[in-house]
């Protein structure tokens, strides 16, 4: 019953890649040019006022670690996943960011205490060829500073993952109370910095201002809300291979609505990302029984 349950939760979580997917249609074809710290200031800020309506203040136990997680999921974070979207191809970050969910399985062994099987480190190979075979393309170039900001990205989200994993959330708070106190202390900690080197655009179009409802409404408070709540329920590999499908929902927006061609290596590429995505949900890490201290 516990499998079928994960599996259920899973389908649900799938909604949270699905909006992440979006990600690359809204930036280019909805937000303001070249304004990365205000799209991960609205991406940040808003969700965190209206997530924590309702909630009570972490507890002082917990404080540190909402400020660690913050850091980590939203204001070092956002600003640097924007750095490697300007200065790497799309395809090249995506394929750095289809290794989270062997960093994850990694750190879950110390800090989870669990085991890994082979079969799931096949799993991540898998889907790292599978986004390769997707969204690389042979003139893809590569830029020092847009590698290390993406690899660092990787590696903050596998060990924020980890974390929250392992320390669960504060007795009696939920999920969205979780994410939006996340999100407001990284919000707040990126307005100054956003005022400071962008400012705020002199004007918006219509559709501007339509690509940042959505990127509050839907990219920030639906999508991070049912993200935490998965991982709430699910192990932390599972819901990282769910991201895995990001890149796949990106591409088949840009043949529906952009028109880009998908050719067969493409095709094949995708179905490796859904072979994938689908071991990664029903392979489980078995837990050690000592589980060692981390604090």
């Amino acid at each position: 019953m516990s499998r079928l349950n994960d599996r259920r939760w899973a389908y649900l979580a799938v909604v949270s890649p699905v909006i992440f997917g979006t990600t690359y249609l809204l930036t280019t074809q909805f937000l303001p040019p070249d304004r990365p710290m205000l799209a991960a200031t609205m991406r940040a800020l808003p969700t965190g006022l209206v997530l924590i309506i309702g909630t009570r203040l972490p507890p002082p136990g917990w404080r540190l670690r909402f400020a660690l997680l913050s850091v980590l999921y939203c204001s070092a974070f956002f600003p640097l996943h924007f750095v490697a979207a300007y200065r790497l191809p799309g395809g090249v970050a995506s394929v750095i960011n289809s290794l989270t969910p062997i960093i994850v399985v990694i750190l879950s062994v110390p800090w989870l205490g669990m085991k890994i099987r082979p079969v799931q480190i096949v799993a991540g190979l898998i889907g790292v060829l599978g986004v390769s075979l997707l969204v690389l393309r042979s003139t893809a170039a590569l830029d020092l500073w847009g590698v290390l900001a993406m690899v660092t990205c990787v590696v903050m989200m596998g060990i924020a993952t980890v974390l929250t994993k392992r320390w669960g959330h504060p007795p009696g708070m939920s999920a969205p109370g979780f994410t939006g106190w996340l999100f407001l202390l990284g919000g707040l900690t990126l307005l100054p910095f956003t005022l400071a080197l962008e400012g705020l655009p002199s004007q918006l179009s219509t559709r501007n201002v339509a690509g940042l409802v959505y990127l509050v409404a839907v990219s920030g408070i639906a999508a991070y809300a049912i993200w935490f709540w998965a991982l709430k329920r699910l192990p932390a590999a599972s819901v990282t291979f769910l991201g895995l499908l990001n890149p796949v929902v990106a591409a088949v927006l840009g043949w529906v609505v952009l028109d880009q061609a998908l050719n067969s290596w493409q095709i094949l590429g995708a179905v490796l990302v859904c072979v994938s995505v689908v071991m990664g949900q029903s392979l489980r890490l078995r837990r050690r029984v000592a589980l060692p201290s981390l604090r």
